[in-house]
């Protein structure tokens, strides 16, 4: 079913959002380490923790427009040591709880783990296997509407692949669980917050609007 809630005087289509915290003042965030290969145009900060930052790897302020936080001051030159990186990790991983633990979904094992060449509506959507986008995907709603997509496998998008938004849809209100890894392929573009336990890699020319 279609859940509908408020948010200021608009009416929202689909789940609550899930909470980031301290968490959404990053566009990347990791608790075991950031590797990068040159060069590649980050906006916004990122931050690991409690691994040290030794373990962000191959950036510099030249590629990142925001700040490099980390516990110490091994990393990048520019990195800012800050321990606010702590709470943003705890809001991290309650806020993959949170999305994880979202009951009652609007569908299950939609396109059997193949979403290429659909239109989803905003909802909560459920798998229990790996989740392919091997062709173009829609997503269509309104400016308030909110996607939840829990994974229980791998998220794996196709080379040259995009994720489409119709209807005023904002990534920041679609949110990508996933227990396994995700592969964003070369020259693809991705939309959306990934909350995910284990690796997030985007290859080549790959592109996104959101946090990871």
């Amino acid at each position: 079913k279609l859940f509908e809630f408020t948010t200021g005087m608009a009416i929202a289509r689909g789940p609550s959002p899930v909470l980031l915290g301290k968490a959404g003042d990053f566009v990347i965030l990791s608790k075991a380490g950031i590797t990068n290969v040159a060069a590649s145009a980050i906006v916004g900060d990122i931050g690991t923790s409690p691994i040290t930052g030794a373990a962000i790897v191959g950036l510099d302020c030249i590629q990142v427009v925001g700040r490099i936080l980390a516990v110490d001051p091994t990393g990048p030159a520019c990195t800012t040591v800050d321990s606010v990186g702590l709470t943003a990790i705890s809001d991290m991983e309650i806020a993959y709880t949170d999305a994880a633990g979202r009951t009652s979904p609007d569908s299950t094992e939609l396109g059997a783990g193949e979403l290429g060449g659909l239109t989803i509506a905003p909802g909560l959507y459920k798998w229990g296997t790996p989740v392919l986008i091997s062709t173009d995907l829609n997503l269509s709603g309104g400016a308030n509407d909110v996607w939840i997509f829990q994974i229980a496998g791998d998220l794996t998008q196709a080379n040259g692949i995009h994720i489409n938004l119709q209807g005023g849809a904002q990534p920041k209100n679609i949110f990508w669980q996933v227990a396994g890894q995700v592969n964003i392929g070369t020259t693809a573009n991705f939309s959306g917050t990934i909350l995910t336990q284990t690796l997030v890699a985007l290859k080549t020319g790959a592109s996104m609007i959101g946090r990871v």
